[in-house]
C-alpha cells in the first residue's frame, strides 16, 4: 500500500469531491454502456441443446422456468475436476443472494458447466448453493459460446475468447468464464442477447467493489489471486481466474 498524505478534514473534502467528478462521470458511463448493451441486436437459437438437470434433460428453452429471460453463468468445471473454480465459485456466492430479485423480475439464473450432474451435485452441496446448475456434457453449448475449448485447439496455441483470437498462454484453458444471456418469446422461439467473457464479468460480483473502496484494494499481484472457496480461506492459493 503506497504512504497516503496526511491532510486536514477541509483539504480532504476537496479532494473527494475532485474524485467524485471521476465517480458520476463512471456511473453515467455506465448508465450510457447498459442502454447499449439492452439496445444489441439479437441472434436467433435454432439449434437445439439439452442439459442434464436434476429433474431429468432439459432444453434451454426450459431452463427459463416460465420466465422470459435468462442469465447463464458459464461457470468453470470441466469433467473430472475436483472441485469448482476459485474465481467462479466467488461469483456463485454472491448471486445466490440475488436469486429471489431475479427470479421476482422474470429473469432465471442457471449455472452451466461441463462436468458430469453428479459432479456439479456434489460441489453444490459443498458450497451450499440453492441456484439451478445444470451440465453441458456431451453438448456443444460450451463451444459454441466459447467458454470451453477442445484438446485440437489448445494444442494449436490460439483459442476464440472474448470476441479475439488470443495466443496469451495466460488464456489457453480448457475451460474459461463467462455470462451469456437469452430471451423467449411467447412463441417459444430462444434469442441470444448477450455475452461477457474475462473481466467483463466482474461487476457480477460485489466484493471487488467493496474492496475497490478500501485502502489496500484488491491487494493482488496476480488477478484474483488472493480468492479462495468459502470453506478454503487459511490455505494455499489454487490457480483459475478471468484475466483481463
Amino acid at each position: 500500500m503506497q504512504q497516503q498524505t496526511i491532510v486536514t478534514r477541509e483539504e480532504w473534502l476537496k479532494a473527494r469531491k475532485a474524485h467524485l467528478r471521476n465517480e458520476k462521470a463512471l456511473t453515467r458511463m455506465r448508465d450510457l454502456v447498459a442502454a447499449e448493451r439492452r439496445a444489441l441486436p439479437w441472434v436467433r437459437v435454432d439449434k437445439t441443446y439439452v442439459f442434464e438437470a436434476p429433474g431429468g434433460r432439459r432444453t434451454l428453452g426450459e431452463l427459463f422456468g416460465g420466465r422470459s429471460q435468462l442469465i447463464v453463468h458459464h461457470f468453470m468445471f470441466g469433467p473430472g475436476w475436483p472441485a469448482g473454480c476459485p474465481s467462479c465459485s466467488l461469483e456463485a456466492d454472491h448471486a445466490e443472494g440475488a436469486l429471489v430479485h431475479l427470479e421476482n423480475h422474470d429473469a432465471a439464473y442457471v449455472r452451466v458447466s461441463r462436468a458430469p450432474l453428479a459432479e456439479l451435485e456434489a460441489y453444490r452441496r459443498r458450497m451450499g448453493w440453492k441456484a439451478p446448475w445444470v451440465s453441458s456434457h456431451g453438448s456443444d453449448f460450451n463451444y459454441d459460446f466459447h467458454v470451453s475449448f477442445t484438446e485440437e485447439e489448445l494444442a494449436e496455441g490460439s483459442i476464440y475468447y472474448n470476441f479475439q483470437m488470443l495466443e496469451d498462454p495466460k488464456y489457453q484453458h480448457s475451460e474459461l468464464p463467462g455470462h451469456s444471456v437469452f430471451y423467449r418469446d411467447e412463441a417459444g422461439q430462444v434469442f441470444h442477447t448477450y455475452s461477457s467473457y474475462a473481466r467483463g464479468n466482474e461487476e457480477a460480483t460485489g466484493a471487488f467493489v467493496y474492496l475497490d473502496m478500501t485502502p489496500k484494494g484488491r491487494n493482488e499481484t496476480e488477478i484474483m489471486d488472493w480468492v479462495r472457496r468459502h470453506d478454503e480461506y487459511g490455505t494455499a492459493a489454487e490457480g483459475c481466474s478471468s484475466a483481463a
